[in-house]
């Protein structure tokens, strides 16, 4: 069955909404200030305190020091890794060698290409995405026809489109942000309604 990620989660609201809701997984941006969405190391701490111990939480990092992953992970607050920077492979290689948490590389899919590179990546699993996360846009799905392997799915998914992604492609999970939102803050029902629907 389709896993599912509720990524962006920044105020004490939004862990109660998760926690009613029951998500998989449980996603903080972390140490990113051009996202709104941006959660400082010491709030990740305080957040994840409050969550439902049956929810992963997950770190989403740009180009962070390893230092800061390894302190997080090391200390118990976080339980996966989703990279979603620039960040080479052997930094990813180091990184695998000093947690035994998941590691989530995110690629950004526009050609046949990107697809190439994300089914040889030594993460744990890959995230697919439309441009650098967060637009709120799908990309072109019909390029996954002939992946083959685990993977994330994000990018402009909400309630119509949810159902879809899942009959046609069988993500090990999907990626769910700005879909689930109303205003740019955290939405209870559409949440609900979205772990309800994955879960159909």
């Amino acid at each position: 069955m389709t896993k599912i990620k509720i990524c962006g989660l920044r105020r004490s609201e939004d862990i109660a909404y998760v926690n009613e809701a029951k998500p998989d997984f449980a996603g903080f941006i972390i140490d990113v200030p051009k996202s709104r969405r941006n959660v400082p190391r010491e709030k990740v701490r305080e957040l994840t305190a409050l969550l439902s111990p049956e929810i992963l939480p997950v770190g989403v990092f740009v180009n962070a020091p390893m230092e800061t992953i390894l302190s997080l992970v090391t200390d118990g607050t976080l339980k996966a890794v989703q990279l979603h920077g620039q960040e080479s492979q052997s930094y990813l290689e180091e990184l695998k060698k000093q947690v035994a948490v998941p590691l989530i590389r995110a690629f950004s899919i526009r050609s046949p290409e990107d697809l190439t590179e994300a089914e040889k990546s030594p993460a744990d699993f890959v995230l697919l995405d439309n441009g650098a996360g967060g637009t709120g846009e799908t990309f072109d799905w019909s390029l996954l026809s002939s992946f083959d392997r685990p993977f994330f799915l994000a990018g402009g998914l909400r309630l119509e489109n949810i159902t879809e992604a899942v009959s046609r492609f069988h993500p090990y999970a999907l990626d769910l942000s700005s879909g689930v939102e109303t205003d740019g803050y955290k939405d209870k029902e559409k949440i609900i309604a979205a772990v309800a629907a994955v879960r159909r």
